[in-house]
């Protein structure tokens, strides 16, 4: 019988978050989380990512992560 591979835990906004499964990509993230990608900003570790780099940007265990949703308003 297959192992369930262990979550990725890293640290979303502030608050402890586990990554369910497999590796997971910037990209997945912000769909999981049902935001927008071309509105929100990504930082990992202190460092920006780029929104071209959201498919290609995986996590890794112990990151620190913001993500920041641009809401318009008037």
């Amino acid at each position: 019988m297959p192992s369930k591979r262990e979550s990725t835990k890293i640290k979303l906004n502030g608050e402890a978050y586990a990554l369910d499964g497999e590796p997971q990509s910037v990209a997945q993230l912000i769909e999981s989380l049902k935001l927008k990608p071309t509105r929100v900003a990504v930082e990992i570790n202190r460092e920006i990512v780029a929104k071209a780099k959201y498919a290609t940007t995986f996590f890794q265990p112990g990151d620190t992560v913001e993500i920041i949703n641009f809401v318009g308003g008037g």
